[in-house]
């Protein structure tokens, strides 16, 4: 398939950059939406804790 160890690391190093370049994409997309803040894992709104929970 390959040339030589040179074809193969350069084509290596393309498909590496690329997966690398598709990954801060994502990350800059993820970021740049607006996540709801006071949601919990079921989409309820979290209550604030009490005083008492903090020592237990």
């Amino acid at each position: 398939m390959f040339g030589n160890d040179a074809d193969f690391l350069l084509t290596l190093h393309r498909s590496h950059s690329a997966e690398l370049r598709a990954d801060a994409a994502a990350d800059r997309l993820a970021r740049s939406l607006s996540r709801p803040v006071s949601r919990g894992w079921l989409g309820r709104r979290r209550q604030a804790g009490r005083t008492g929970d903090a020592r237990r």
